[in-house]
């Protein structure tokens, strides 16, 4: 789905992705669940392009629901994926902390569990091989996405912040769709390592002064950084 010019979504508010489009080719946003490899072709065929427009991946950290095709992509295709050195390890399939998971809504619980399981979320595809990505890179792919430094949420979480679209893609740094009360809006993430400092790291993000903020679970955000931070220490705030 485009949602403005040379930005596309796949997946939904449960587990998306995104497509930086430009004419140097594609830089893809985090990689899903493995199920949505048959998002992404269609989503390129809509595009009018192909797999090997694809320049590179970047995983906003090393979650299952993150990592996606992306080893996929990267060993039929070469593409490279970066990660965060913080992350790469996570994204290898390594240990990962076992978070409290606070509120849950079982509607809500059901229906990403449902959805994960069908996009191949049982079966995760781990990365074999990552290219480092350090807050304060520019990376060499198409967009010139910017690496912001986000821990909290994981050691190595990063937010990627692209000027060709006016858009901040954060991960898991925020959310707009709590995925175990199904709650709308900019609010922290569940599953969070360090809630305080992902709190703390969103201070990061203004200085872009994006419209867009993509999160990976959620709606994307139209109304500015400036608002959806403050609407996110608002809901950490008040519980």
């Amino acid at each position: 789905m485009q949602i403005a010019p040379h930005l596309h979504r796949i997946g939904n508010d449960i587990v998306a992705a995104y497509l930086v489009d430009t004419e140097e080719g594609i830089t893809v946003m985090d990689a899903g669940l493995p199920g949505h490899w048959r998002d992404l072709l269609a989503e390129l065929a809509s595009m009018g392009r192909r797999v090997d427009d694809i320049r590179g991946v970047i995983l906003t950290h090393g979650d299952s629901d993150h990592v996606g095709f992306a080893e996929r992509l990267r060993r039929e295709r070469g593409v490279p994926v970066y990660v965060h050195p913080g992350d790469a390890a996570r994204a290898k399939g390594g240990p990962k902390p076992k978070n409290p998971t606070g509120r849950m809504r079982l509607g809500a619980l059901l229906g990403f569990a449902a959805y994960s399981l069908r996009k191949g979320g049982a079966r995760p595809v781990w990365l074999t091989e990552v290219v480092e990505a350090r807050p304060g890179d520019v990376l060499p792919l198409p967009g010139a996405p910017e690496i912001i430094g986000m821990p909290g949420h994981s050691p190595g979480s990063i937010a990627v912040h692209v000027p060709l679209v006016d858009a901040v893609f954060v991960g898991d740094a925020l959310t707009t769709r709590h995925v175990l009360t199904g709650a709308v809006g900019p609010a922290p993430a569940p599953f969070t390592d360090e809630p305080a400092e992902a709190l703390a790291s969103l201070r990061a993000l203004l200085p872009t002064h994006a419209t867009w903020v993509l999160p990976g679970h959620g709606a994307p955000w139209a109304g500015g950084v400036e608002a959806a931070v403050d609407a996110v220490e608002r809901a950490a705030a008040a519980h």
